[in-house]
């Protein structure tokens, strides 16, 4: 399986410039389509205002929205314009509230969606609900870009965060067309379950299925040696130089990590290289 059909959500043409320029870049190197979502949000609640202002502030919104999306739209096209790709771009408004409906839809038929990171300085709160509609009701896999990365056609060094999960597997499966193509693939357990079927060989399963596939893939058994596993995956990372990490996302509901945190949310908020989701 290859990646036939891209999707970018833009709600800030600087944001996600990023995340721009690597589905250019990924869209080139899998001879792919790319489609371009502009979305104006508009930020306003319906009953905030006071009794006889609502419609004219809502109209108002409504026209400011749908002039930032017209403007990240025409940023967004300047750029295609300057590709080889095949591409075709869209622009809409959507309410906060509203916002999974409009881009679960599109996301729905895309065999990858490649958003900016959805936390950090100056970042809007609707980037955080686009995110988790791509990957809860659009049902799609996810490739979290940060503003510093540089775009890359095809990952070389590539981690896998493995903890036998369902999610964790699902995203390795919808990764499998970066995997095949990469120079090594790092299967990373970290404390691996003392009972159990695979106690004794953590992460040989997934590297005898990978290695089926000509994934060229090595099993990393490491510690918990930092408060959080996320910083256990990004420190391996770097000291692998790797280009890209897969994991599954939201293993515990997306109530408890907003308010206890988890390794997702951890991840999403510190990576500093692309991410590949799934759930």
């Amino acid at each position: 399986m290859d990646y036939k059909t891209l999707l970018c959500v833009m709600t800030d043409a600087d944001i996600a410039r990023a995340a721009l320029e690597q589905s250019i870049a990924l869209t080139e190197a899998q001879d792919a389509h790319l489609d371009v979502l502009a979305l104006g949000v508009d930020r306003s609640q319906t009953g905030y205002f006071y009794a006889g202002a609502d419609a004219i502030l809502m109209q108002e919104m409504l026209a400011r929205a749908h002039g930032e999306a017209k403007e990240i739209q025409d940023k967004a096209e300047a750029k295609l314009n300057n590709s080889t790709v095949r591409w075709a771009s869209d622009m809409g408004v959507a309410q906060i509230a509203d916002l999974g409906r409009h881009v679960a839809s599109r996301a729905r038929f895309a065999d990858l969606v490649v958003l900016p990171k959805p936390y950090g300085k100056n970042h809007g709160n609707e980037l955080e609900p686009t995110l988790e509609a791509a990957l809860f009701e659009g049902q799609a896999p996810v490739l979290m870009v940060p503003e510093s990365a540089t775009p890359i056609k095809t990952p070389k060094t590539v981690c896998i965060g493995w903890n036998e999960s369902a999610e964790a597997l699902v995203a390795t499966r919808a990764a499998l067309p970066f995997l095949k193509s990469a120079d090594v693939v790092h299967v990373v357990v970290i404390d691996p379950p003392t009972h159990g079927p695979n106690r004794s060989d953590p992460g040989g399963l997934l590297s005898q299925f990978l290695a089926r596939h000509g994934v060229n893939a090595q099993v990393d058994v490491l510690s918990k040696t930092q408060p959080r596993v996320s910083d256990v995956l990004l420190r391996h990372a770097t000291d692998n130089n790797a280009d890209l990490m897969v994991m599954g996302a939201y293993g515990h509901s997306r109530f408890r990590e907003a308010i206890l945190g988890g390794a997702t949310r951890n991840m999403l908020e510190h990576a500093h290289l692309p991410v590949f989701l799934a759930h």
